[in-house]
């Protein structure tokens, strides 16, 4: 079994999601992030006024997945959620242990 834990932005989640639907995924935390970091962010408008924030919102999505899926799912999270930007789409694969 591993954890899958991929950083995506916003706008692809439904895409993503329909995309893992077609294979059989329909279970899967996902929790809206406040990234902070050396980007340079986006263009907010705050009282009339327009500032260029540090802050970027992504969404990541956690699975519990067996060893067979792995690949697969981490493939099509890939191609879908993939922008011309390398940091919108990072995906870690970690080991899970089970004890019972």
């Amino acid at each position: 079994m591993k954890i899958i834990e991929a950083i995506i932005r916003p706008i692809k989640l439904e895409a993503v999601k329909n995309a893992l639907r077609q294979i059989g995924i329909k279970e899967f935390m996902e929790s809206s992030l406040v990234c902070h970091g050396r980007h340079k962010g986006q263009w907010t408008i705050c009282r009339g006024t327009s500032y260029l924030s540090n802050i970027v919102e992504k969404v990541k999505l956690e699975f519990f997945a067996s060893d067979d899926l792995v690949a697969r799912i981490v493939d099509i999270i890939g191609t879908v959620a993939r922008t011309d930007k390398a940091k919108d789409c990072r995906i870690s694969i970690l080991p899970l242990t089970v004890i019972a």
